[in-house]
C-alpha cells in the first residue's frame, strides 16, 4: 500500500469521515427527502420552496459560533469543549429528528416546519464543531488539509446517501415516519465517532493561544507597557475581572473578524464562497418534485438519482481532491466552477425526453461528478483560509454563506418555476454558475500569498 493510501486510511482519515457522515445525514432529511415527503400529500410548490427558509441556522450559524469557540460545557467538562459541544448538539438532534418522525405534512404541516427548524438548527451547530475539530486536524500540513476536505467530502456524501437514496428507497415500503425515526437512529454512528476521537488541542494550550492573542491585541490597540510586560509573562494575570472578560469577548467576537479581513482580497474570497454552489443550491430543492413529475417512481428516484448520483458525487470528490494535488487549488476552483454550471444544463434536454432511465443517469452521473469535484475544492479553499486559534468561528462564517445562498435564494426557487417553465429554470440555474467562475478568475490572476502555495 502506498504512503498516499495510507495516509487515506489513518486514524485521523477515519474519524474525519465519520465527521461527515454525521454532518451529512441531517441535510437531506430536512431539504430534498422532505420535498419529497411534502410532495407526496400534494403540498404546494411555493410552501416546498418556502420550506427552505427553515434551514436559516445553516446561513446565521456564525451568531453564535463565538460561544462555541470559547465556552466549555460544565456538564460535559469530561470530554472537552469540542467532544462536548459536538455531543450536546447530536443529542438535541437526535430528539428534533424523533419528533418529526411522529408527525405528517396533513395535518401537523406547522409543526413540521417547527421540527425541520430544531434539526437544522442543532445539525449547524454540529458543524461548527465538526468542522473547527476537522480543521484543527490538519491545520499544519496544507496536504493534509486537502485530504482531509476530501475524506470529509466522502463522509458527508455516504451520510446523504443514506437519508437521501436509503430513505427514498425506504419510502416506497413503508410510511415517511418510520424511515425518518430510522434516520434518526443512525445519529449514534455520529455520536461514537465524537466519544471515541480526541481532543484536537490540549485546553493548557488553547488557553495559551487565548491569552497570547489577548495580550497581542492590546500591545497593537494601546502599545502600553503593561500589556508588553504581560505578554512576556505569557499571562494577563493583572488585568480585572471585567477587563478580562472585555477581553475575552473581543477575542471571540471581534478577532476572528478582524484577521480575516486582513487578508488581501478577503471581499473575492468571500464572494467566491457566497456564489460558487449557488447554481445546484437553486436548483436542489425543485429536484424530487422535477423527477416525480416526469414519472419517475421512488425507486427509481432513489437508486439512480440518488444512488448512482451520489457515487458519482464520492467518486468526483476522490478525483477532485487528486486534481486539485496536482493543479492547485486555485486552477482547480476555476475550472470546477465552469464544469458545475454546464452539468446543470443538462437537465433541459432530459426534460424534454420524459421518463428516460438512461438519460437520467447520465445526466445525474455528470451533474454529481461535478459537484463532488467543486465540493472538495470549496472546502479545502474555506480551509486554508482559517486562522489557527479561530477556526470555529471564521470556518462557520464562511459555510454559512453557502448555506444562505441556498437557503434564502433558494427559497424562491418554486415562485419562479411556477412563473415560467422548467427548461427557464434549469437555464436560469446553470447560470447563476457565472458570478462564481468570474470571482474565481480574479483570485488566480491576483493569486494572494496565502493561496499560492496550495
Amino acid at each position: 500500500m502506498t504512503s498516499k493510501a495510507t495516509a487515506y486510511f489513518s486514524r485521523k482519515m477515519l474519524i474525519t469521515v465519520a465527521f461527515g457522515f454525521s454532518s451529512g445525514l441531517p441535510l437531506a432529511l430536512v431539504f430534498g427527502t422532505l420535498s419529497l415527503w411534502l410532495k407526496d400529500y400534494s403540498i404546494a410548490y411555493r410552501t416546498i420552496g418556502a420550506f427552505s427558509l427553515l434551514r436559516l441556522p445553516y446561513s446565521f450559524k456564525w451568531l453564535w459560533a463565538p460561544l462555541v469557540e470559547t465556552y466549555r460545557l460544565p456538564l460535559f467538562c469530561r470530554l472537552g469543549k469540542r467532544r462536548g459541544w459536538a455531543l450536546l448538539s447530536q443529542l438535541g438532534l437526535l430528539f428534533s429528528l424523533v419528533w418529526l418522525s411522529v408527525l405528517s405534512p396533513a395535518d401537523s404541516i406547522l409543526a413540521m416546519a417547527a421540527a425541520a427548524f430544531c434539526v437544522s438548527l442543532f445539525s449547524a451547530t454540529q458543524d461548527i464543531v465538526l468542522d473547527a475539530f476537522r480543521v484543527e486536524l490538519f491545520r499544519t500540513n496544507q496536504e493534509g488539509e486537502i485530504n482531509g476536505a476530501t475524506m470529509y467530502v466522502l463522509g458527508y456524501r455516504l451520510g446523504n446517501v443514506v437519508s437521501g437514496a436509503g430513505a427514498i428507497g425506504l419510502a416506497a415500503v413503508m410510511p415517511w415516519n418510520q424511515v425518518y425515526f430510522i434516520n434518526a437512529l443512525l445519529l449514534a454512528a455520529g455520536i461514537a465517532a465524537v466519544l471515541t476521537a480526541r481532543e484536537p488541542v490540549d485546553r493548557n494550550e488553547e488557553t495559551s493561544v487565548c491569552k497570547e492573542v489577548i495580550c497581542e491585541s492590546r500591545e497593537e490597540n494601546g502599545g502600553n507597557a503593561a500589556a508588553k510586560e504581560e505578554r512576556k509573562e505569557k499571562n494577563c494575570g493583572g488585568a480585572s475581572d471585567g477587563r478580562k472578560n472585555r477581553d475575552i469577548l473581543r477575542y471571540a467576537l471581534i478577532e476572528p473578524f478582524c484577521r480575516f479581513m486582513r487578508r488581501p482580497h478577503w471581499v473575492a474570497a468571500l464572494f467566491v464562497v457566497f456564489c460558487y454552489r449557488l447554481s445546484d443550491a437553486y436548483f436542489a430543492p425543485m429536484a424530487y418534485p422535477f423527477y416525480d413529475e416526469l414519472g419517475f417512481s421512488k425507486a427509481e428516484i432513489a437508486y439512480i438519482s440518488k444512488l448512482y448520483g451520489m457515487g458519482a458525487t464520492i467518486a468526483g470528490g476522490l478525483l477532485g481532491g487528486c486534481v486539485l494535488a496536482r493543479i492547485g487549488l486555485l486552477k482547480g476552483l476555476l475550472i470546477f466552477a465552469v464544469v458545475q454550471g454546464l452539468t446543470t444544463a443538462l437537465y433541459i434536454p432530459l426534460y424534454y425526453a420524459g421518463h428516460n432511465v438512461w438519460l437520467l443517469m447520465l445526466t445525474i452521473s455528470l451533474e454529481n461528478l461535478s459537484s463532488g469535484m467543486a465540493t472538495t475544492a470549496i472546502i479545502a479553499f474555506m480551509s486554508v483560509l482559517c486562522d489557527k486559534g479561530y477556526t470555529a468561528t471564521q470556518y462557520a462564517l464562511l459555510s454559512s454563506l453557502p448555506g444562505f445562498a441556498r437557503d434564502v435564494f433558494a427559497s424562491t426557487s418554486g415562485w419562479v418555476l411556477d412563473q415560467t417553465s422548467w427548461p427557464a429554470f434549469f437555464l436560469a440555474s446553470a447560470a447563476l454558475a457565472v458570478p462564481g467562475t468570474l470571482l474565481c478568475l480574479y483570485l488566480y490572476k491576483k493569486k494572494p500569498e496565502y493561496l499560492a502555495g496550495v
